[in-house]
This record gives structure tokens, sequence and C-alpha cells, in this order.
């Protein structure tokens, strides 16, 4: 695949070859690993000349991006790259449709488009109307179908069997990699296309971080996956595709395999090798 918005190597990478991060990934980590390849070409949700302002500081300049169904994308690059409050210009086209519109219904967008944020924010309700408060909102309010999905988005997020006997008891009393199960069980409760993830395992151990990518990988057949992280190792283990941005660029985008193991331009190649974080 050909870089989107990519500037151009300004020297190619020789002697300084990056570690190969998916070498040096052990057999336990490797597991959670989708597969570093592109395998899908449906395309579900896309950024198109997008450019983003924090008040008069241009952040993100121009950029184009294809996010497939069934696959995991990572966004990586040094620490301010990120996107907070902020103006929006340019296309966010989710299934071929512009939402970002001022007469979007962002409300019902919802439903298609989760997120899971960098803390784990469950409500201060029990487990069960953690889950069930947003199918409540959107109209179920049939006790047997909110069972079942209480039921099937805990197990969809691997908390099942530790939280069928708790299931009334506060959210509070989980573990912190609990809690974040439970949020991404909270996502899954609405069945949606897209599930955005913003540094979901910065705060966790790394057992639980495993928990987390290994779920990632187990739901994203049905859905494209988006992550955030400055974990250089969790990118390369649960992604299908890398994009690296660096000072508002989008440097480099590829599958995941070629971006850790033959990147194209050197600001890339010395964010992998450590000269900058």
């Amino acid at each position: 695949m050909s870089d989107m918005n990519a500037t151009p190597a300004t020297e190619a990478a020789t002697s300084d070859t990056p570690q190969d991060f998916l070498s040096s990934v052990g057999e336990s980590e490797r597991r959670v690993r989708v597969s570093g390849k592109a395998v899908s070409d449906e395309v579900v949700l896309s950024a198109k000349d997008v450019n983003v302002y924090y008040g008069d500081h241009h952040a993100l300049h121009n950029t184009s991006l294809d996010f497939h169904k069934g696959e995991i994308t990572a966004l990586i690059g040094p620490s301010g790259c990120e996107i907070r409050r902020c103006r929006v210009e340019g296309e966010i086209n989710y299934r071929g449709r512009n939402v970002n519109t001022k007469t979007e219904n962002t409300y019902e967008l919802r439903r298609s488009i989760g997120m899971v944020f960098q803390q784990p924010n469950p409500f201060r309700k029990s487990i069960r109307d953690n889950i069930a408060f947003a199918p409540k909102r959107h109209g179920i309010t049939d006790r047997d179908e909110l069972d079942r999905i209480v039921e099937e988005s805990l197990r969809g997020a691997a908390l099942w069997d530790e939280g069928k006997d708790k299931l009334d008891k506060s959210a509070y009393a989980l573990s912190g990699g609990q809690q974040q199960r439970l949020c991404i069980a909270r996502t899954l409760a609405l069945n949606p296309d897209v599930i955005l993830f913003d540094e979901p395992c910065s705060a966790l151990d790394p057992i639980s971080t495993l928990a987390i990518e290994d779920l990632m990988s187990s739901i994203v057949a049905d859905r494209a996956i988006v992550i955030v992280t400055h974990n250089m190792e969790q990118a390369s283990r649960v992604s299908n595709r890398t994009a690296f941005f660096y000072m508002g660029d989008m440097v480099e985008y590829d599958e995941t395999d070629e971006i850790f193991q033959r990147p194209k331009d050197k600001r890339l190649n010395d964010y992998l090798t450590g000269m900058f974080s």
C-alpha cells in the first residue's frame, strides 16, 4: 500500500534499521497479534482532507486515512500529537456519509461509533446498569432483551465469568482492568461498527494490558477498531495497519509489518529507534 499524505523519505534507513519489534515480542504476547497485514478492502470510516485546529494552532494537516472492517489501525507518534477539544475541517465519512456536519444526528451516530477512553470511566451504577444504560436510552425496555444484551456484552468483553454473580454490585468494586473491560462491554452493548480506543491500557498492569489486547483481536471481525497508543510494541502486536504522526503531519501509513520493519521516512526510523519520543 502506498503512503497517504506521507512526506517522502529524507534519508533511506540502512545501517540504522529499527529494532524488529515483531521478532522481539514473546510467544505469550504474540498470540494476541492480528497479523500485521491488511485483511479487508471494506472501508467503514474515513477521513478526507481533514484539518484540526485548537484556536489558531493548526494541529493536524490535510490528512486522509481509511479504516477497514475487520482490522485494527494503530495511530502512533510523539506525545502531543493527539486530538483534544478542537475545530475539525474536512470530511469524516461513515459508510460513505460525511458526518462532520452541523446537521448530523450525533445521538444516533453514537450507536454506530463507540469510544473507550484512556482511564476506565464506569458510571456510578451497578455492573448491570452500566451495560443496560445505552440500550435503555435507545428505547429497549424489555427485561429479557436487556438481560441478553448484558450477558452478551460481558461475554464479548471477557468479563462474564468474573461478573455474572456481581451484576447488581457497584462497578467501582471491580479492579482497574475489570473496569476497563466493563467500559468495553458497555460500548459493545450497542454493537457499534467502529470502536475508538484512546490509549486504553496506559493505566493498566501488563496482565490486564494483554487481556485488553486479546479482547480487541477477538471482537474486530465485525467492525473497525482504531487505537491511539504510545506503546510501539502494543501497536506492533495488535494492529493490521499503522499511521505515524509527527508535528501535525501523517508521515507514513502502511501495513504494520512495513511500518515497523521497513520504515521509509527518517523521522519514523528515528522514532522507532528512540531518537525522540
